[in-house]
């Protein structure tokens, strides 16, 4: 695949799976082990069993206002597994998919949506930045760990998310020019899952394509299938590869679908059809996924069943395990924003400690 055989004036998606789980593009499929394409379809049902489980636990009253991730996982298991380990992810807050294959725990992951301070750590060995929630303002932090690695001659590379409602923010531009100024190694991918809240895609921008902010910071840009995960790993690993050696940072365009709510707090029948998410439906990338692994013998209903069984029994184990035991300590959520706590968090804690006793 060439980046400049998918001009994304031209609103051509790059695709390699059809609907069906048919390969369109035979030279473009990757070279993949069928233990590894296993592990991918094996992600993708984690994701999908981890967003209905924390629904669940959220309707219950068992956790908070919850993000799901259903119809995008494709986008990010395939993103997220063109990485190297050495590599960092920058992801907004619903990035669940590209979670996983980075190695972060599900139990940080549900911590975090639990309300427990401890859900925003990341082991040591996991080059993964805590959720950031206010739109788009991790394509800046992107670019800065892109500028630094400059810098500092490492060869590592930045990958980082958004929704299609970031690209109408101020830091998504920001970041784009200073990234393609500083030809810092960056993958910026916008998920484009056509709403952003109750905004629809065609409400916010004029452009024809999210890909085509590219041209104007002088970098590569391209709409990829954000449904085919052989796509979305091909398209970032070639974009990596670029910015591995040294060209410069790529803009992606995932085309995909939010299926489920913006978050548990949301009613999305207020703003669009069911007749379009039952469409969408059709487009499932893990259904798609799925038959092309049928279609070549490498997954078996039986695999597939007792896969499941054994993930929902680690979900549930896993939230169980918080539930019971991770009431968030007061003094985490002081001492957890610094190593050394400074005089004014000190004295805010002992306030806040006066103040939860009555004032005495």
């Amino acid at each position: 695949m060439r980046f400049e055989d998918y001009n994304p004036l031209e609103e051509k998606h790059y695709s390699i799976l059809n609907v069906d789980g048919e390969v369109l593009k035979e030279e473009d499929l990757p070279s993949l082990s069928n233990d590894e394409l296993l592990y991918l379809y094996k992600t993708m049902l984690y994701s999908r069993i981890i967003d209905e489980k924390a629904l669940s636990y959220q309707r219950q009253g068992r956790m908070l206002t919850y993000a799901p991730n259903i119809g995008q996982e494709a986008t990010q298991v395939g993103s997220a597994y063109a990485m190297e380990k050495e590599d960092w992810l920058v992801p907004a807050f619903r990035e669940l998919g590209a979670w996983l294959i980075r190695g972060v725990p599900l139990k940080n992951i549900y911590l975090y949506w639990y309300g427990n301070e401890w859900g925003s750590y990341m082991p040591e060995d996991v080059k993964v930045l805590p959720v950031s929630v206010p739109i788009a303002s991790q394509y800046q932090h992107a670019a800065g760990i892109g500028m630094a690695n400059n810098i500092k001659g490492e060869k590592n590379v930045v990958v980082t998310y958004v929704g299609d409602g970031g690209t109408s923010h101020g830091d998504f531009h920001e970041a784009l020019n200073f990234a393609a100024v500083f030809k810092a190694p960056v993958v910026f991918i916008i998920q484009n899952n056509q709403y952003a809240i109750s905004v629809s895609r065609k409400q916010q921008t004029m452009s024809k394509t999210l890909a085509q902010k590219a041209i104007a910071y002088g970098m590569p840009g391209i709409v990829v299938d954000g449904n085919d995960i052989f796509a979305m790993y091909s398209a970032t690993k070639e974009a990596i590869d670029r910015a591995r050696n040294g060209e410069g940072p790529t803009l992606i365009e995932a085309f995909t679908y939010r299926l489920g709510a913006h978050t548990t707090s949301d009613d999305p029948t207020l703003y669009r059809k069911d007749e379009e998410v039952q469409e969408w439906w059709k487009k499932d990338p893990i259904l798609r996924f799925k038959k092309y692994l049928l279609n070549k013998n490498i997954l078996t209903e039986e695999w597939e069943e007792k896969t499941k069984k054994e993930l929902e029994i680690d979900v549930m184990s896993t939230f169980e395990e918080i539930e019971n035991k991770s009431d968030t300590l007061i003094e985490d959520i002081f001492k957890y924003h610094y190593e050394t706590m400074p005089p004014q968090l000190e004295e805010q804690l002992e306030d806040y400690k006066a103040f939860l006793e009555g004032g005495k």
